[in-house]
C-alpha cells in the first residue's frame, strides 16, 4: 500500500509480470535465449514507458516480434508488436575479482589431470542433447574424443539443476552416468562434478587453477553469458558457439566459436514461457571434436588469442568502462 504513486518504478521480472504503477515505468528484463518471444511478452513491454534488457540479441528478438491479433472468429483486427523503447544495459565484469591472479590458486581441486576443461552453467530441462547448456552433448562428445587414448584431459562440470542440494547433486552424477554408458569403450576421460555455491572470488580461483586450461560451452542461446565473459578475462582459451548473446563481448579473431545451424526447440524443454515455434542454435559435433583435440594437442597456439580476449574484456566489458 504506497501512499502515493511513484514517480519512477522499475521492475525485473519477465515481460508478461510487467505493470505500470508509477508515473513513468521501467522493466528489465534478460528476454529470451531463442529467436522469438511470447505474445504475452510483447504486451507486458508496451504496458511500460521504457524496457531495458541485456543484449542486442535480446533486444532484436523483442524488436522483430509481429503477431497477428485476431478475434474470437478468427479474424484479423490487427498486429502486435513492440511500441515501447528498449535499450540495452551495459553489463561488465569486474575486474578487481575477475582477473589473473600473482599468486598460486589455493583452491584444492582433487583431480589427477593436469589439463582440464571447464564447463559452468545450469544442467536443466530437456532430453539428450536438448537442454538449452547442451550439457548431455557436451558429456558425450568429450568421451567420443578422447576414448581409448593414451593421454587424455579431464572434463570439470561446475553446474546444478538450479538448486544446491544433495539430491540435486546425486541426479547429476546419475545422467553423467547414464550417457557414459552410451559409449563403446576400453577406457575414458575423466569427468568431474563441482557442485555448490561459490563466491565470486572462489569462482575467479577455479578459472586460474593451473590445471584447468580452456573453458568449453555447447551453449544453445544466452542472454549474455556471464561465466564466459568472466573466464575471458584469465588469458585462457575458450571453445563455445556463434550465436546468441556472448558473441557480443568474445571475438571470432581470439576465441573459437563454433558453427552449427538454428533448430525448432525440442517439446522436452518446452515451458509456459517458450514459444513453440522458436528455434536454438545446435552446433556442429564434428567441430566440437575437433576442436577438443586441437586445443588440447596444440595448446600454445591458441595462448596468444587467448592474451588478446583478455585485454579485450578488461577494455571494452570492465565495470569501468
Amino acid at each position: 500500500q504506497l501512499p502515493k504513486q511513484p514517480e519512477i518504478w522499475a521492475q525485473i521480472t519477465i515481460p508478461n509480470e510487467f505493470q505500470p504503477v508509477g508515473k513513468y515505468n521501467i522493466g528489465i528484463t534478460a528476454g529470451m535465449e531463442t529467436t522469438a518471444v511470447k505474445g504475452e511478452w510483447i504486451e507486458g513491454c508496451n504496458r511500460m514507458n521504457l524496457v531495458i534488457t541485456s543484449s542486442e540479441f535480446a533486444k532484436k528478438t523483442f524488436e522483430l516480434m509481429d503477431y497477428e491479433i485476431k478475434n474470437q472468429q478468427g479474424q484479423t483486427q490487427g498486429r502486435l508488436k513492440l511500441t515501447t523503447p528498449i535499450e540495452v544495459l551495459f553489463e561488465g565484469a569486474n575486474t578487481n575479482i575477475y582477473k589473473v591472479l600473482d599468486t598460486p590458486c589455493s583452491l584444492d581441486i582433487q583431480i589427477k589431470e593436469d589439463f582440464a576443461y571447464l564447463f559452468v552453467g545450469h544442467w536443466m530441462q530437456g532430453e539428450f542433447g536438448e537442454d538449452r547448456k547442451n550439457v548431455g552433448l557436451l558429456i558425450k562428445a568429450f568421451y567420443e574424443t578422447f576414448k581409448n587414448k593414451s593421454k587424455k584431459p579431464a572434463l570439470i562440470l561446475k553446474a546444478s539443476g538450479g538448486v544446491s542440494s544433495y539430491m540435486d547433486r546425486d541426479e547429476l552424477l546419475k545422467k553423467i552416468e547414464i550417457i557414459k554408458k552410451t559409449v563403446v569403450a576400453n577406457s575414458l576421460p575423466n569427468i568431474y562434478l563441482l557442485h555448490g555455491e561459490f563466491t565470486d572470488e572462489e569462482m575467479n580461483e577455479l578459472y586460474n587453477h593451473s590445471k584447468v586450461k580452456a573453458m568449453v560451452s555447447l551453449t544453445k542461446g544466452e542472454g549474455f553469458g556471464r561465466p564466459l565473459l568472466e573466464f575471458s578475462l584469465v588469458k585462457k582459451p575458450i571453445m563455445t558457439t556463434n550465436w546468441s548473446a556472448h558473441t557480443e563481448f568474445l571475438s571470432s579473431e581470439f576465441t573459437t566459436l563454433m558453427n552449427g545451424e538454428l533448430k525448432n526447440l525440442h517439446p522436452s524443454v518446452l515451458n509456459d514461457w517458450f514459444v513453440k515455434e522458436a528455434q536454438w542454435f545446435n552446433v556442429n559435433p564434428g567441430e566440437v571434436n575437433h576442436y577438443f583435440k586441437d586445443i588440447f594437442e596444440n595448446y600454445k597456439k591458441y595462448q596468444n588469442n587467448a592474451n588478446r580476449q583478455t585485454y579485450k574484456s578488461k577494455t571494452e566489458f570492465s565495470w569501468d568502462k
